[in-house]
């Protein structure tokens, strides 16, 4: 057998297979049906840990809900968003001293109302375009209906991530955005992120 020949033709049959399952692997995960399935696995995984209501939980099981809570936030498009003209002119240190303060506090402030997490969740809606998703839903928690909307990105780590929760049709980016802008309009960013600071130490 001449394997000088022989092995190119392996080589060039195994990128072929290569090239032929990629895509397909790609548009399977880019599908209404992945991001879904993504959300009702969090949910689950959620309502899992949590138990009956009045649980009382240990650190161990706080820091864990808030790693699934927001797992799959994207702080830094969130922050940047926030920003604005802003997050332009800050150096790669405030930058990151800023995404981790603002990621802070919104991991904190989701274990507030854990009881959320136990509403049921109707799919509405799912919608995907290119690298872009679209997501309504409804929770029922005992008689409050209320609805629970997402807009998601497919990254280059080939995951979806969160880049606003939008609840009973209140943005959450935005409101950040107006909070933050109204401070650094009056006062100046530095006094922002001195806010943040102390916001998070708490």
């Amino acid at each position: 057998m001449n394997y000088f020949y022989t092995f190119p033709l392996v080589f060039l049959m195994a990128l072929f297979s290569f090239l032929l399952i990629r895509p397909a692997e790609s548009v399977a995960q880019k599908s209404e049906a992945a991001v879904k399935q993504l959300l009702e696995d969090r949910d689950e995984e959620i309502k899992e840990l949590l138990g009956p209501k009045g649980t009382e939980y240990t650190q161990g099981q706080r820091e864990k809900l808030k790693n699934i809570i927001n797992g799959i936030i994207d702080y830094r498009a969130m922050a940047q968003f926030a920003l604005q003209d802003t997050y332009d002119t800050l150096s790669e240190e405030e930058r990151e001293e800023f995404v981790d303060l603002f990621s802070t506090i919104i991991r904190d402030q989701s274990l507030n109302k854990l009881d959320i997490y136990r509403a049921e969740v109707k799919y509405e809606e799912v919608s995907v375009e290119g690298d872009k998703a679209e997501v309504r839903t409804m929770a029922h928690l005992e008689d409050v209906r209320t609805p629970v909307g997402y807009t998601m990105k497919y990254t280059d780590n080939n995951e979806w991530v969160m880049t606003d929760m939008i609840i009973d049709d209140v943005s959450t980016a935005a409101s950040y955005r107006r909070q933050f802008q109204n401070i650094i309009r009056k006062k100046g960013f530095d006094s922002l992120l001195e806010t943040l600071r102390k916001r998070a130490a708490k």
